[in-house]
Formats: structure tokens, sequence, C-alpha cells
């Protein structure tokens, strides 16, 4: 086929090569992900992002390259001062040089568009927020697999709908890009996210407060540290909103976000975790009331100049999808499942023992679990361990999953280390408000009563549960025996120390 003399050369030859081979690469694994269904995030990443950029690099040296010919040529010619390309269609080096330019540019401009629309999907997916970037994301991609969101997309939350939304994630995530490159990233990751699109946007599609239910009822299963493992039972009702529920939020746990009523509030440092100031507002009235903590004063300069947030789903349901379980509770969902046995003596207390070190790979840990149970039992007890042997190592197998699902050491994730703010017993949740100290001028308190937020129904082994109706509720009996120190003291204290 006669092409221009203009295309006779090096890198447009060079760019033809590089653009045909990247074309070819492409149609092949996208024949593997497609027909063989062999798809996976990387082969995602080189078909729809660095292959065809690889490819558009080809065909962008080749008129380059002709450009550059043509100059050459036009130099070395009488006919210099014709400046412009002439095109004439009845010279067949010409014409052939229009059918090829035509025909690779409707293939082109067909594949870019199927192309860009695949990137912008892949983009998208959870694949994509969750397993590229492997070590960094590998705590938040497992704790969201087991989340209650877990059929709900990284973007739904992350990114939301809108055009001006994606642009942003876009843009940051550039600098995160840059972060993991240069390996400059934290460890582990900051949050909160300040840069959230806000839970008006995202949060409301599907939980709007209209749609909040009445009280519901909860009942919770500990196990104790003892040789028998004693169950005890809490049942709960939870006061997520009104008693009855044709009165909406007029009182209960979502009352917070009540859209006739407003609060707002300051935190002492980045985390939202220590509040000094909380201010509400009833739109409806315009009642003003200020809560100032009287065992940490404010003074007014600070609540000037400092950032006014305003409280909505986020400051309490704070990890919705990435919430890490401490050692005590996926032990406790393990035994519920069966996945561990109620007959192995003292299984609690020597899992919680060998849980309370730092271990600096997942490796070293599954080591340490099996090593320390596996020799505790045969020292402790042989009989048992010798006839019981498949009962241990399917505890110390369980166990070695809910650690791999929870604590991942390259990063520095624990389950404190990014604390939920929903209940009070492992860290302050609540409590950074509701603890009695946060009082407005004319004497009002946030109050610390638990029956705001709960009653007890029943407590107790079941054996010989304390049980009561829906209409009153139980004071709070610990399991172990402890004084009073649970009503003068908050829960974390003592639980966060534990494990």
């Amino acid at each position: 086929m006669k092409l221009p003399e203009s295309s006779k050369n090096w890198l447009s030859i060079i760019g033809s090569i590089i653009a045909l081979i990247n074309f070819v690469i492409i149609i092949f694994l996208f024949i593997i992900s497609t027909i063989f269904n062999k798809g996976n995030t990387y082969l995602g990443l080189f078909i729809y992002i660095i292959l065809p950029g690889f490819m558009i690099l080809g065909l962008l040296m080749i008129p380059v390259g002709m450009i550059a010919r043509r100059r050459k040529q036009r130099r070395d010619s009488e006919k210099g001062k014709l400046r412009l390309p002439i095109i004439d269609l009845n010279d067949i080096r010409h014409r052939n040089a229009f059918t090829v330019f035509t025909i690779a540019t409707i293939i082109i401009l067909f594949l870019s568009t199927y192309g860009s629309f695949e990137a912008y999907h892949f983009t998208e997916s959870v694949d994509f927020c969750g397993k590229l970037c492997h070590q960094v994301m590998e705590p938040e991609h497992t704790a969201y697999q087991k989340s209650p969101h877990a059929n709900v997309t990284c973007v739904e939350c992350h990114v939301g709908s809108g055009a001006d939304w994606y642009v942003k994630s876009k843009l940051s995530g550039l600098h995160q890009v840059y972060a993991v490159l240069t390996n400059t990233y934290p460890r582990p990751i900051e949050t909160p996210l300040h840069d959230l699109r806000p839970a008006s946007e995202t949060c409301l599609k599907c939980h709007w407060p209209q749609k909040f239910y009445a009280r519901t009822l909860q009942t919770n299963k500990y196990f104790m540290t003892d040789s028998l493992n004693t169950e005890w039972d809490v049942i709960l009702q939870m006061k997520v909103g009104s008693e009855y529920n044709i009165s909406g939020l007029k009182e209960g746990i979502h009352w917070h976000i009540n859209p006739a009523v407003d609060i707002q509030y300051i935190s002492e440092n980045d985390k939202r975790e220590k509040i000094s100031y909380v201010r509400y507002t009833n739109k409806i009235t315009g009642e003003i009331t200020i809560y100032k903590d009287s065992n940490n004063p404010v003074t007014d300069s600070t609540i000037a100049s400092a950032e006014h947030r305003t409280m909505d789903c986020i400051d309490c349901h704070n990890r919705p999808s990435h919430n890490y379980k401490s050692p005590a509770v996926y032990f406790d969902k393990a035994m519920i499942d069966g996945d561990i046995s109620k007959n192995i003596p003292y299984i609690k207390k020597e899992t919680m023992d060998i849980l309370k070190e730092k271990f600096g790979s997942k490796d070293s840990a599954f080591m340490a679990i099996r090593d320390n149970l596996t020799s505790f039992y045969k020292n402790s007890y042989p009989a048992f361990y010798e006839k019981n042997t498949s009962l241990i190592n399917a505890a110390i197998e369980s166990i070695q999953k809910g650690f791999s699902q929870n604590t991942f050491p390259v990063m520095k994730v624990t389950y404190d280390r990014y604390p939920e703010h929903i209940g009070h017993l492992e860290s302050e949740g609540c409590f950074r408000c509701h603890n009695d100290s946060f009082k407005s001028e004319s004497g009002k308190v946030i109050s610390k009563s638990c029956n705001l937020c709960h009653s007890i129904l029943g407590q107790g082994n079941p054996s010989k549960i304390q049980l009561t109706n829906v209409r009153e509720s139980l004071e709070f009996v610990h399991p172990v025996d402890v004084g009073t120190a649970w009503k003068e003291s908050n829960c974390s204290e003592c639980h966060k120390s534990l494990y």
C-alpha cells in the first residue's frame, strides 16, 4: 500500500509498532477476562488504563514523526514556501492515507468510548478501591467485607452521585497514589476523613429519618474468663426511636439528627473523641442551649476560633463499614457460632492473655496463638488435650481467623486505633457528651443515665436469668463483683485494658 513519504520515518514506524502491540495485547487480555472469566483487579488495570495509555502514546508518535519528516522535506524542497500540507485524493498515496486514517479513527473512537466506559466502572468498583493497593487497603477492605454494608459499593458512600464529587475523589486519589508510590502514607491511615461527602448526601439516601423504626430488642451474649466459660446474657430494649412508631423522632437515640433540631459541638482534637462544647438549637422555637464541660472549661476565645461541627450520622456511626472487633468480641462470636467449644476450660482467659501482646506480623501472631494454647493444655490439662485435640485445634484456627480479620500489624491497625462511637463499652462513645459534666448556665445537664438509650429487660446466666417487662428496667448487675466501680467510672476504663 502506497502511503505519503512523510509516513516513512522511524518515529512514526516505532509509534505504529507500539500502538499495534498494545492493541493486540489489549484484545488478547480482554478475551481472557471476558470469555474465560479470568479477570482480576490488576488485569483490569492493564486492559482499561495502562495499555490504552501506551497505545495512545504510540498513535501520537505517528503524526509527530510525519510532521517532523515533512518539515525536513520542506527545508530541502524548492517549494518550501508551501507551509500547509496538501491533501489530494486523486493521488493514490493520499487516498490510501485518508482511507487508513478514517478507518483507524472510527475503530479508535469506538474502542476509546467503550474503554472509557469500562475504565470509569473499573475505577468505581470495590476491587479497584480495596485490592489495587493491597497492603494499604487490606484492613479496610477486609472489615468492609464482613460489615452490614458489604453489598454497598465504596463509591456510594465515599463519592456519591454527580460529576463534581467524582472529579474531587479522583483528584484526591492522585495524592493517595503518590503517597503509595513514595511509601509515605501513614500507618495506620488517619481518620476521620475530612474530605468525605456529607452524610446528608450519602447515608440519608437509604437511612432517612422518617424511615427510622421505634424501639427494638437486642440480646447480647458474653462469656466469662472462668474455667467453664460461663455465659452471661443481657437483653436490652434499644430506644433507637420513640416508644410508638407514629411519634417519629421526638425521643430516642436518633433524636440527635431530628430535622427539627441542630446540634453543634467543638472537639479538642482532630479525632472527635474529646468534646468540650455542645450547642443545641430548636429550629422550630428558636431555643438555644449551650453546654460546657465543667471538668474541662473552654474559653470564649477558643469557642470563637474553633471549628463548629454539626452533628450527623457519622458522629456516632463513625465505622459503618470498617469496624474492627476487639479480641473479646470476635472470640464471643466464634463461641456463639460453635467454632470454639464452651467445654474447653479457660479457653477465653488464655486467649485474652495471648492477644494482649503486640505482634509484628500475622505469622508471629498465628504462631504465638498455636504454640501458647497447645503448650497450656498439654501441660495443664494433658488428659483433656489428648482426648480433645481436634476441639483445641478448631478453636486455635477460629482465633487465628478472628485475629486476621481484625488486626493488621503491618499497617498498625487494631480495634482501639479506630474506636467506634456507638455504645460505651470499649471506647468513650456516648459518654463523650453524656457524662453528667456538660452543663448549661440554667443548670441543664447532658445526662449519663443508662435509661436514656436503653432499658435492661434481662440479665444473667441463661439458667437463672433475671427478667422484667418492657415498661420497666432492671438495674445493671456486673457479671463480676466490682462493687460500685461500674457507677463511678466509664466502662471503657476497665474493658479497654483487659485485651
